[in-house]
């Protein structure tokens, strides 16, 4: 067997039907740059505390073309943002742009996790993330501060209708049926 900084060569095939697609993808273009040195694992805070995200690990199975298990599992959404990883990286793949483009693609399909579709839902039937409660309200005229204006619900549905957050409306549409 051939190792190259640890990888076995024989495992580095690369998928060209998945590949391309994220890159395709704004954030996904440099995906190929990456040698598995694990620079990007060894700098995420993420992945000192848990053993279920690790960059480097979704890259290469980004290359191999495991689709499936990236899209719709749950370690693409343990990234923090934090920029470690890319600032670090030899090679110049940007791995946080490159997890929002997976992001993108597993929100095209549906994949979202429920937290996030509970957002989008919200946000589309009430025009605000979290409810004001009645409670919050009465403080804000103890505190002389003037009521709350009504949300705009009709106004919110349709910037987000024009925005790409109607395409994932659809998809979670479609997904319930």
């Amino acid at each position: 067997m051939k190792y190259v900084l640890g990888v076995d060569r024989n495992m580095m095939s690369i998928s060209t039907g998945f590949t391309k697609e994220v890159r395709s993808h704004l954030g996904g273009e440099t995906i190929t740059n990456c040698y598995q040195c694990g620079t990007c694992t060894s700098s995420c805070p993420v992945a000192r505390v848990t053993n279920r995200f690790n960059p480097r690990r979704l890259i290469i199975r980004s290359l191999r073309g495991r689709r499936s298990e990236i899209l719709s599992g749950e370690t693409l959404w343990l990234c923090c943002s934090c920029f470690n990883c890319q600032e670090r990286c030899p090679q110049k793949v940007e791995i946080a742009e490159l997890i929002y483009a997976l992001r993108n693609i597993a929100v095209g399909e549906g994949n979202i996790p429920k937290i996030y579709s509970e957002f989008i839902s919200a946000l589309y039937s009430e025009g605000k993330l979290v409810k004001v409660a009645s409670f919050t309200e009465k403080k804000r005229a103890v505190y002389g501060l003037p009521p709350l204006r009504k949300t705009d619900v009709e106004a919110i549905r349709k910037i987000l209708l024009e925005t790409s957050f109607g395409k994932v409306l659809k998809v979670l549409e479609e997904k319930k049926e």
